[in-house]
């Protein structure tokens, strides 16, 4: 199945898994989800011009079996582990395509895609850089990204398409004119960044750190470590490169782990961080607010002013000079592109109203960043400092204790100006205004007006805490 399904997708100019965004010469993918299926689209994907459509309903296959053409059965091999439960439906599954028909029929359209995904990336062989981590995974994809395009042609994950729907997506937009690629990889399960790594097979990777999210689907601090670890087995397992932050000790220890089960191989690893025999390594100069760093690199200096906010992305930076010096772009230009670099997405924006300056770092929340970022804010020096917080999701029995933490967080550094939405929050004793919810918040607002603030927003996305900046 793989050699015809691989060959449509060649006559195709792209893969479309929404049919309100396919075009003509398409692949559109009907994948299914808890409250849509995209079979269901498949007949309109094809009159807006898809040229072929991934499908699992039999019925649009013509039955006369004088014109169907077996094309035999296909397999989704893992690199190691077990096969999971979609790679056996898929290997059960037959393909037939119908002399012309648009329509190519298998049992699981999202084992297919990714079968797809794998088969594609060890077709062009592009060498790229795997990136996964509890905090920080998408900023540092894109500061890698802006090193290595000093260089290289690069492809980089858009948004946050790091799951087992987006990564595949991302590897089928590699072509032959890129040279290099820097795919993002997100888990909340144990064993996703296995299954992702198994298809992306990366040259390199890093762990930007390890911390406390998604711990209702991670189980605990010890199953975030463990998922985390995983890219770090692949890529040990295959003799490939890892790049490690030297000044982490839960990221040396995983490391040193995987490293004894394999030290036969001989793995180069590429280390960064504050020591100065190291060959990436850098400190703060200053943080008011946006971050200014002293960059060494095999020995020279360079002064980074970058548009980041926030000392915690110290270390971004250098996993960026870090991929950027082993893959061999000249260190002035490393410097540059983190310099150049703007942060887009709400992760640590700095925006200017016409009342406030604000922090918005809105995009996501979990009790690791929410400690970094208020204890950044608190270095800012600046007057009339207030923070915003909503509640943080997806930390099943540790949700109480781990928000009253960042209550008492605030009142230890110091905040006497702090406003609290959403349930969980709500739960807790100490410092702040309380709100039910944002737009609880937002109708607080329009009545009490905030002036001549410095604001950090920090929450998680769903709490739309970027609605606020309108009324602030």
């Amino acid at each position: 199945m793989i050699t015809t399904l691989y060959n449509a997708f060649l006559a195709c100019n792209g893969v479309c898994t929404d049919s309100r965004a396919c075009q003509a010469g398409n692949l559109f993918v009907c994948l299914k989800g808890e409250n849509f299926d995209g079979n269901a689209f498949a007949e309109k994907a094809v009159e807006l011009g898809a040229k072929y459509v991934l499908t699992s309903r039999k019925d649009l296959l013509i039955t006369d079996e004088s014109v169907n053409r077996l094309i035999g059965e296909s397999t989704l091999r893992q690199a190691q582990g077990p096969e999971t439960e979609s790679a056996k439906r898929l290997n059960d599954s037959t393909t037939k395509q119908i002399g012309q028909s648009p329509y190519i029929y298998v049992e699981d359209t999202l084992a297919a895609l990714q079968q797809l995904a794998a088969h594609h990336r060890q077709v062009l062989g592009t060498p790229i850089v795997g990136i996964t981590g509890t905090n920080g995974k998408t900023t540092t994809k894109e500061l890698v990204s802006a090193v290595l395009a000093k260089k290289y042609n690069v492809l980089y994950t858009l948004g946050n398409f790091n799951n087992h729907i987006g990564v595949p997506l991302t590897l089928l937009r590699l072509t032959k004119q890129h040279n290099m690629a820097v795919i993002e990889m997100g888990a909340n399960h144990p064993g996703e960044i296995a299954f992702l790594a198994n298809i992306v097979m990366p040259d390199a990777g890093l762990i930007t750190n390890v911390g406390k999210a998604h711990l209702a689907g991670f189980g605990s601090f010890e199953g975030v470590k463990k998922t985390k670890a995983e890219l770090y087995g692949n890529l040990k397992s295959r003799g490939k490169t890892v790049f490690i932050d030297a000044d982490s000790p839960y990221l040396t220890k995983m490391w040193e782990k995987v490293k004894v089960r394999s030290a036969e191989l001989g793995v180069r690893s590429e280390e960064y961080g504050s020591d100065a025999t190291l060959p990436v390594n850098g400190k703060v100069i200053s943080c008011t607010p946006f971050v200014n760093i002293s960059l060494n690199i095999d020995g020279q200096n360079y002064t980074v002013n970058s548009q980041l906010i926030g000392s915690y992305n110290v270390s971004n930076m250098l996993s960026a000079a870090c991929v950027g010096h082993y893959f061999g772009v000249p260190a002035h230009l490393i410097a540059e592109a983190l310099s150049q670099y703007t942060p887009q997405n709400n992760r640590s924006q700095l925006t200017k109203t016409a009342r406030n300056t604000l922090i918005i770092d809105a995009y996501n929340a979990n009790p690791t960043s929410m400690e970094a970022a208020l204890r950044n804010f608190a270095l800012i020096e600046t007057a009339n400092k207030a923070v915003i917080l909503g509640d943080m999701f997806e930390l099943g029995d540790d949700s109480a204790a781990e928000h009253q933490k960042v209550v008492q967080q605030v009142e230890q550094l110091g905040i006497t100006e702090a406003y609290l939405l959403g349930e969980n929050f709500g739960k807790t004793q100490g410092v702040g205004t309380r709100f039910a919810s944002t737009p609880a918040f937002k109708q607080w607002l329009a009545e009490n007006p905030l002036s001549g603030k410095t604001l950090l927003i920090k929450g998680s996305n769903s709490m739309k805490l970027t609605t606020l900046v309108e009324e602030l």
